[in-house]
């Protein structure tokens, strides 16, 4: 697959996440929630999880904003959805990591989150991309 093939398909998948959010909503029953916002461009996200036993049963989110926020956190919320704490920690530093440029081994992990790699060509937008990642990370690490 050529590289052009590989970024129309990456923002076909990133698009698909923004017209078609999963996970999109709020969770009740005294689920943690997080809310957070990007004060540069006016993102704003509210993650609501459940977490018992040490795994994220359940995850929810809404929000508004730009096409990649909103489609990051889509694609987070598949991504962690059953995982232990511990393992959605680990991919919330995996995404920093990529979002940044670096090198990430297993990035396959992240699922169609991977379809963002290329935010990190475009500096102003990566807070877009890592908002929903820093509300999870706020969230498991004051749970």
């Amino acid at each position: 697959m050529s590289f052009d093939q590989l970024e129309t398909l990456y923002r076909q998948v990133i698009m698909d996440h923004y017209k078609r959010p999963r996970n999109k909503g709020v969770l009740q029953d005294g689920s943690l929630t997080v809310d957070m916002n990007n004060p540069t461009c006016g993102d704003r996200i509210r993650l609501t999880m459940k977490i018992d036993g040490g795994k994220v049963d359940d995850v929810k989110f809404e929000g508004e904003g730009c096409s990649i926020s909103m489609a990051s956190a889509s694609m987070m919320t598949e991504a962690i959805r059953g995982k232990d704490t511990e393992s959605a920690l680990r991919l919330a530093e995996m995404f920093s990591e990529m979002i940044q440029g670096k090198d990430v081994e297993q990035i396959e992990a992240l699922g169609d989150a991977v379809a963002l790699q290329g935010v990190a060509k475009f500096p102003a937008r990566i807070k877009c991309a890592t908002l929903a990642w820093k509300a999870l990370e706020k969230g498991l690490k004051d749970h």
